[in-house]
């Protein structure tokens, strides 16, 4: 049984924050400008981006608001009413709450009646586990139609009140090192929402989902990106181990981390991954129309490009359509977002019968997802 998403939606919090202006969002550690910021920027290209908290660090949505924001302007824009919908998955790196899962969360917000949910949890490919639970779960029949969200909210993490607190008794001088201090300048937040139905919609384009899959690399490689540890070798203790969760904040165990160093094997490890879908005859880069590649730094960009020629299943540079520059990395809402943003563009035309590859690569523990699509109009 075909699968098509028929419907979509976003949510940015708060103004577009220029490049300049971001360390007036997110504060300025122990009132010192960072020395590195500028050097990141420069790299990642990103020139807005939006965020949930405001220029006090105080929080002007949750992360729930802001899934429900986005899954709202998606049920709006749809053509069935919203009891029709009988699955709702939910992906982000980290909830409001640790506990209940986030799609409980969102299911409440939303006012949606007893419906299957599903909360996954990971970092940018969870929004692709999110959607490749429901597609299956429309295809075996369970379901008509199905919700899925991804949202999220890093800016939380990222305000200076979290670096100040392990500056005080963790780090010599008050100093942040680069693999603390990288993602702060890397990520942003924003939700968005796709409906999947068993037809496509009744008007205008619909997207059908011809396959996804995915190559987790967790079993060969360190974990790259993470939250709850020290990232100390001699101190395996997660946050929950410490006595106190102030003890664990001050050990730096709360702050998100990025092993820079590692970074370049999710460039490899994706480009295998696609190598692999091509041998098996599931992917055919001639064939690929539109490429939505969700790249977390414009440095990465031409790394991709380069070894997809490399290995001989290019896809030229001019099929590529990103809103990385505009949007900012939004992490596992990031496709999402492109998704609904593209649809809507005045850069592209879409045409029925294009298709479109999604690729989405997480340096958590390099899991790489890729999904394809093909534009039709019933």
């Amino acid at each position: 049984m075909s699968v098509y998403i028929t419907s979509t939606g976003a949510f940015l919090p708060g103004p577009p924050i220029p490049r300049n202006e971001v360390e007036h969002i997110l504060g300025m550690v122990n009132g010192q400008p960072s020395s590195l910021r500028v050097q990141i920027q420069q790299a990642n290209q990103i020139d807005t981006r939006h965020y949930a908290i405001d220029a006090n660090q105080k929080t002007t949505h949750s992360n729930t608001e802001m899934a429900s924001n986005a899954a709202e302007q998606c049920l709006d824009r749809a053509f069935i009413p919203r009891e029709k919908v009988g699955m709702l998955a939910v992906a982000s790196t980290q909830g409001d709450l640790p506990a209940p899962g986030m799609a409980s969360m969102v299911q409440a917000s939303l006012g949606l009646p007893a419906i299957e949910i599903l909360t996954t949890h990971g970092i940018c490919s969870s929004s692709m586990m999110a959607i490749k639970a429901t597609w299956n779960s429309l295809r075996v029949g369970d379901h008509e139609a199905a919700m899925v969200v991804s949202s999220e909210l890093s800016s939380r993490l990222l305000k200076k009140q979290r670096y100040e607190a392990a500056t005080e008794s963790t780090f010599a001088a008050k100093r942040i090192d680069f693999n603390t201090e990288f993602l702060r300048w890397m990520l942003s937040d924003g939700a968005g929402a796709l409906l999947l139905q068993n037809t496509p919609a009744p008007k205008g384009f619909s997207l059908r989902i011809d396959w996804v899959r995915g190559f987790s690399h967790a079993h060969a490689l360190p974990t790259c990106m993470s939250v709850g540890s020290a990232g100390r070798p001699d101190d395996e203790r997660t946050w929950q181990d410490y006595e106190t969760y102030a003890d664990a904040e001050r050990a730096g165990a709360l702050l998100l981390r990025q092993e820079v160093r590692l970074l370049d094997n999710i460039i490899r490890m994706g480009v295998d991954g696609y190598l692999r879908l091509v041998q098996e005859g599931v992917s055919k880069p001639a064939e690929i129309d539109h490429f939505l590649c969700h790249y977390s730094s414009h440095h990465f960009r031409s790394k991709i490009l380069d070894m997809l020629d490399a290995a001989g299943v290019g896809i030229p540079e001019e099929r590529w359509w990103t809103n990385l520059y505009t949007r900012g990395n939004t992490g596992a809402a990031s496709l999402f977002i492109m998704i609904d943003e593209f649809l809507r563009t005045d850069e592209v035309t879409i045409k029925e019968g294009d298709c479109i590859l999604c690729f989405v690569p997480e340096s958590g523990r390099f899991n790489t997802t890729y999904m394809q699509l093909t534009v039709v109009k019933k």
